[in-house]
């Protein structure tokens, strides 16, 4: 599957607002299915979840809009849509466990979408980011599958 991302050089020239707009017209307006038929919601509210990062990981302001998220907005429907991509279970951080409701795509090598699935092939978007760290990449892949 090919990855569409924006260049570098479009990627400066395009507002907050022009992200905004891609965000609502390609996920929030759009029906978007898994690869296996998942209905997933997008809102318009969820894109500064999805597209800020924190300055201070411990205060999770969410204070920078991040470039490295933005350059990747189409890839969280082709991860979604990918057959190819690591299915594994979300780590629920409230209860400190794995949960198969929250189903982790991965993709490109640490490229992950996160959905829960909250009805018969219904789900929400949840956050989309890179794992960046090599121990939570490691603790990711020997995480438990995702189970159907």
């Amino acid at each position: 599957m090919e990855y569409k991302k924006i260049k570098p050089q479009k990627l400066v020239e395009l507002t907050e607002s022009d992200f905004r707009k891609i965000w609502d017209d390609e996920y929030c307006t759009q029906q978007i299915l898994t690869f296996d038929a998942i209905q997933v919601k997008f809102y318009s509210e969820m894109f500064d979840h999805c597209f800020f990062e924190s300055a201070d990981r411990k205060a999770k302001d969410k204070s920078i809009l991040s470039l490295n998220r933005l350059e990747k907005i189409y890839w969280i429907k082709d991860t979604l849509q990918d057959p190819t991509s690591l299915l594994k279970q979300g780590w629920d951080n409230k209860n400190k466990a794995h949960d198969n409701a929250r189903r982790v795509a991965m993709v490109k090598g640490n490229y992950v979408v996160v959905i829960s699935i909250y009805a018969e092939k219904k789900a929400r978007f949840i956050t989309a980011f890179q794992i960046e760290n090599e121990d939570n990449l490691k603790n990711f892949i020997n995480g438990p599958n995702w189970l159907k």
